[in-house]
């Protein structure tokens, strides 16, 4: 079956596509829930994924791909063999759009890093607190660079080279948390559309997940995104399956999402590299490293 789609969403973006897409409705079954076995050692956060479904929260419960009440809906495979599907959503982006793409540990809900009212629309979407800061989502470490002071080197006192045991981790499922360059838009620390607040850190959470879709996403972009993780508005827990997310931020303004998939309730480990040492503050998929210090911290990045 072939389909023209026309991407115009809340940002005001348009463009007619040619698409084609063929599947079986057998390859998509309900999906109802999803849990993952944690080790004790590691359970730091509720694995459970949200389960409430009505007659009514049926609407993006087939494959397609296509545009409904405002929302893009994109499935893909997983491996990303089928990227030119992610085009429309990469224009999106570049006008403005909040939606929500995969990463190599959860669901995240995504924006241009250079726009300011998306970066407003998505603290609004996620009603994210002024305390928790925004994470990025990179191509590269040239990204990471560009935004963040970059990590600790070594040096003549015996001071351990940091950088490179980062680059045996990335890509991969961690957050790494630096201070922020000049080059980061002072709106990515703004909160709030009434008034011109700032957050006081100035530090910044940076990421390489290691997501084929994801990556494809951004090497079409040609830039990073600024990045939230998904959960449910209600409930302390993760949203796992994007048919629901669809469902529960559709109507608060989503532009778009991208199925590849269901994920499993696991996310990345946040590492804080402000300090003198790293320290791990939320234990996550990524597992400790010999230079990595534990120490709990709830001011760890939403991300």
């Amino acid at each position: 079956m072939s389909l023209e789609t026309k991407a115009l969403g809340h940002c005001g973006v348009t463009g007619a596509v040619p698409l084609s897409f063929r599947r079986s409705l057998s390859s998509f079954p309900t999906r109802l829930s999803f849990h993952t076995a944690v080790p004790p050692q590691t359970r730091r956060f509720q694995s459970l994924a949200v389960v409430k479904r009505s007659p009514k929260r049926l609407k993006y419960s087939a494959p397609r791909l296509t545009k409904e009440d405002g929302l893009l809906y994109v499935q893909v495979d997983q491996f990303g063999s089928d990227s030119w599907k992610l085009d429309p959503v990469v224009e999106l982006l570049k006008g403005g759009a909040v939606g929500v793409i995969p990463t190599d540990t959860l669901y995240a809900i995504v924006c241009d890093l250079n726009s300011h009212s998306a970066i407003e629309r998505l603290r609004r979407i996620k009603e994210i607190e002024p305390s928790k800061p925004l994470s990025i989502i990179c191509r590269s470490f040239r990204d990471i660079d560009t935004y963040t002071t970059g990590f600790p080197r070594g040096n003549a006192q015996g001071l351990t080279d940091i950088f490179r045991a980062v680059k045996h981790c990335l890509p991969g499922p961690y957050t790494f948390i630096l201070t922020a360059s000049k080059q980061l838009p002072k709106q990515c620390t703004r909160y709030g559309t009434a008034t011109s607040k700032y957050a006081s850190r100035k530090n910044v959470g940076v990421r390489i997940p290691d997501d084929p879709v994801c990556q494809a996403i951004l090497e079409k972009l040609d830039g990073p995104l600024i990045s939230t993780s998904v959960k449910s508005p209600k409930e302390n827990e993760w949203i796992l399956d994007p048919v629901i997310i669809a469902d529960v931020y559709g109507p608060e303004g989503l532009d778009f999402v991208v199925d590849a998939g269901v994920r499993v309730a696991d996310p990345s480990t946040v590492v804080d590299m402000t300090e003198s040492a790293p320290r791990i503050i939320r234990q996550g998929k990524g597992p400790k490293q010999p230079w990595m210090i534990v120490e709990d911290d709830d001011s760890a990045v939403d991300e």
